[in-house]
């Protein structure tokens, strides 16, 4: 990524931004949009270097000016270029008035877009109807040309955001471009990394045209971007003369009757990811499972009260994996969220949570799906959909815990109002025993002395990460949880 930054930022400051550097140039944007223009056909000569016809798509803001402007240079460089226009541009979008005028000037074919007309042919099609400046789903004219777009054929190369996407939370209330890259423009935005946006974005670039947007960013401003480099910039080092008791005691508790399998996976995680001394507490039919694979794990049944000899020896409490609803799992749970150790509750532990919500121990960290976190917040999943980050939000402040909101782009959030999204990971992961592992995860970060944000976002961080090696290493479909544990410690020490 160009300009590679570790903050998303919101359309209206993205847009304050721009309307300061456009103040600061006194030429009503027509030099940024020049910038935007140039950066954004550099991409295109980088990853389609072949390319010999260009259809450039146009709205009727700036977003069709910078269209505009890489028509112009297209054309200048000897691609034979089209332009389809939604609308004209607008009576005070100067600059892209005079990005048009450049277009008219080369005699470069402008069309208008007439419903039920069909795009021209076209190697790579440029996206320049909306960007950021749509909030809404398209209509009209609007949406037939985007679906006409999606079926074209042609790879499609977005500008700032593929059009129909939300900028800010990632929903796509519409149809939206399915773009197969998009380079976006001053700072990235959030949307481009949750729920639809990865998908619809393809790969993403950052052109920040000489504006400094971190720099601009104030405390606790915008979503962290959490990106591999992190992990070895924020876990800490140990030292020579380091013991098991300085990482931590994880007491992983779950396993009812046919669900062995979940609290072994976050057992192993936990292991995997460095917590000095792991117990579990299962059902007594299951020790021998789970002690099976991983000799170094303690495992108690709960016939021995191992659940209350064994809280006040624990950092900290990993409730939920395979935990069930029955009055065995009710039981644990109460006596865990009793305990005041802090929690990183999750799965069957959630669900007992939304049954009967109460608060929890300070320090600890919820980790949903989109449908746990409908029951949580007595919603729908396509409400938790719409905004993501709300939804991220609203159960943070609602538990007085860290949320970690699961699902493409994994957002986190905090109390105090601090947000992350990962960046890593992919469709493999979507499989039984992947949410285990990462309870298992944060639950030994926060073990080995993380503070519950920093935990849970290097926890889900490394989670994908170790996702994502497993997949190139094996590929996709067929990728398990145990698949994902084993490269947990590769990228854990980077």
């Amino acid at each position: 990524m160009t300009n590679r930054t570790n903050w998303l930022l919101p359309t209206a400051m993205v847009r304050a931004l721009d309307e300061a550097a456009i103040a600061g140039d006194g030429d009503h944007g027509v030099a940024l949009m020049a910038k935007a223009g140039a950066a954004a056909f550099r991409r295109l000569r980088a990853n389609w270097p072949c390319a010999r016809r260009v259809l450039a798509v146009a709205g009727a803001g700036n977003n069709g000016g910078d269209a505009y402007v890489l028509a112009a240079l297209a054309h200048d460089a000897g691609i034979k270029v089209q332009v389809i226009a939604l609308a004209p541009p607008r009576a005070g979008a100067i600059a892209a008035l005079a990005a048009l005028a450049e277009c008219e000037r080369r005699k470069i074919a402008i069309s208008a877009w007439h419903q039920g007309a069909s795009l021209p042919a076209a190697e790579l099609i440029v996206d320049g109807l909306f960007g950021i400046g749509l909030d809404r789903a398209p209509s009209g004219a609007a949406a037939e040309l985007i679906v006409a777009i999606n079926a074209h054929g042609a790879p499609v190369l977005a500008l700032d955001l593929p059009s129909g996407l939300d900028a800010d939370r990632g929903a796509a209330p519409g149809v939206a471009v399915s773009a197969t890259a998009t380079v976006t423009f001053i700072a990235a935005k959030p949307g481009l990394y949750t729920g639809a946006g990865p998908r619809l974005a393809g790969r993403r670039w950052l052109e920040c045209l000489g504006i400094d947007a971190d720099s601009a960013r104030r405390p606790r401003e915008g979503v962290w971007l959490l990106q591999p480099p992190a992990l070895a910039q924020h876990l800490p080092k140990r030292t020579i003369d380091a013991h098991k008791g300085n990482f931590g005691h994880v007491l992983v508790v779950g396993g009812d009757y046919g669900y062995a399998g979940a609290v072994r996976l976050a057992a192993e995680a936990a292991q995997a990811s460095g917590a000095g001394l792991i117990s579990v507490v299962t059902r007594p039919e299951h020790m021998s499972a789970v002690l099976s694979r991983r000799p170094e794990l303690m495992v108690h049944g709960v016939g021995d009260d191992a659940l209350r000899d064994l809280l006040p020896r624990a950092s900290v409490v990993a409730l939920g994996p395979g935990l069930g609803q029955s009055t065995w799992s009710a039981a644990l749970w109460l006596h865990a969220l009793t305990s005041d150790l802090p929690l990183v509750l999750d799965a069957d532990g959630l669900n007992l949570l939304a049954r009967s919500p109460r608060a929890l121990p300070a320090g600890s960290v919820i980790t949903p799906h989109p449908g746990e976190a409908a029951r949580l917040l007595d919603s729908s999943t396509a409400a938790i959909a719409r905004d993501r980050y709300a939804a991220a939000a609203a159960l943070a402040q609602r538990f007085d815990a860290v949320a970690v909101l699961k699902g493409a782009g994994s957002v986190i959030a905090a109390p105090d109002g601090r947000q992350a999204v990962c960046a890593c990971g992919n469709p493999g992961m979507a499989a039984g025993g992947s949410g285990d592992a990462l309870t298992g995860v944060i639950a030994a970060l926060r073990a080995q002395g993380l503070a519950p944000f920093e935990a849970a976002c290097l926890g889900v961080l490394a989670h994908a990460c170790a996702g994502d090696l497993a997949a190139a290493q094996i590929g996709e479909r067929g990728l398990g949880a145990s698949d994902l544990i084993e490269r947990l410690p590769r990228v854990l020490n980077p």
